[in-house]
Order: structure tokens, then sequence, then C-alpha cells
């Protein structure tokens, strides 16, 4: 796990540490120290925690004029023993609503297991984000099966034609641009 690095291919549009609205702001730049660890599986230190033991992620981009971020995650999304859902939703999107943010883009690809534990802080943070949305693509089907299996479909979009396999071939806003026409489309239907 220690190989896998958050998108970078953006930095140039966007970089948490320099953005003065974000979390991560001032955090040095030149992470070289492999010192975080998933259980007894080093990350690679580009992945920003949250606070949880077992979920992190990097944010990718953010855009307040418009209302969209976009966040990767690597780990295990742990609900029932960790409340990784309390973390996100308390440290990331508490955080960024109240300047302007009601559309998530989560990435998936490395979120190698779920384990649910009731859908309050979903709920809750689908309710902060009414006007916006809440979009998972990339990941992984048994992951999926387990969101629907805890009712976390209620809260969070994903699958058909949100399952964007390319989206690395898109700019930060076109991608979110293209999300937001294709949720449009499906609560239009």
């Amino acid at each position: 796990m220690h190989e896998v690095e958050p998108y970078y291919r953006w930095q140039h549009v966007y970089h948490p540490y320099r953005d003065e609205h974000s979390p991560y702001f001032g955090e040095p730049e030149d992470k070289a120290w492999f010192t975080t660890a998933i259980y007894n599986y080093i990350i690679h230190p580009e992945w920003d925690s949250m606070g949880s033991e077992t979920l992190f992620l990097k944010i990718l981009y953010a855009n307040y004029d418009k209302g969209y971020l976009i966040l990767e995650f690597i780990g295990e999304w742990n609900d029932a023993l960790h409340n990784d859902i309390m973390y996100l939703k308390r440290e990331i999107a508490d955080h960024f609503t109240p300047l302007g943010i009601d559309k998530f883009l989560l990435l998936g690809e490395h979120v190698y297991n779920f384990h649910g534990d009731g859908d309050d802080y979903y709920q809750e943070w689908f309710e902060d984000v009414e006007e916006g949305w809440i979009v998972a693509i990339g990941f992984q089907e048994h992951v999926l099966e387990e969101w629907k299996r805890h009712r976390i479909d209620y809260y969070i979009n994903y699958g058909g034609n949100l399952e964007l396999s390319n989206w690395r071939t898109f700019s930060p806003e076109d991608l979110c641009a293209r999300i937001d026409q294709m949720v449009k489309r499906r609560i239009g239907s």
C-alpha cells in the first residue's frame, strides 16, 4: 500500500496545503517519511489523516464559487469500529459546508472494505447539502453492496452513468460539471 499515491495531476490547479480554507493549510508539501500505517501496512505519506485509524484521504480539488469538493480515499471505511463517517462528516464536510461547498465527489478506488453501523451521519450530511449532492465513483462492488445493505445509497449517489472509470481524463472543473449534469438528470427523471 505504500506505493499507492493520491492522484497528483491536478496539483497545479489546487493544492490543499496552499488553500487557506483547507484544514490542511500550511502542512509541509514535501512529505517524504513513511510513518503512517493502516493496521500493519504503511501508506504513502501524501495521504492525509482526518482522525480515523483506518481511512485516509486527499483533497484533490475545491471550488468555493461553484461548491465543488473532490476527495480521494484509501483504506478501510469502518463505521462499526472507528466511526469513520463521523470523522468525515465532522472534520471535512462540516469544515467545508459553511464555505459554500455543497457538492462532494468521493473517489474510492483504494477503499478496500466497508463496515457499516447506522446512517445518522450520512443522513445529516445529506440534509446539509440540500441543494447539492454527494457522489461516489470508483468504489469496489463489494463496498457498494455493503453501502446498499446499510442504506447508504439513500444519501450517496453512485453507479450507472455516474461510474466514470475515466475520471482522470477530465479537468477537475469538467469532471464536477459532468457529475452535476448527471445528478440533475437523475433527479429530474
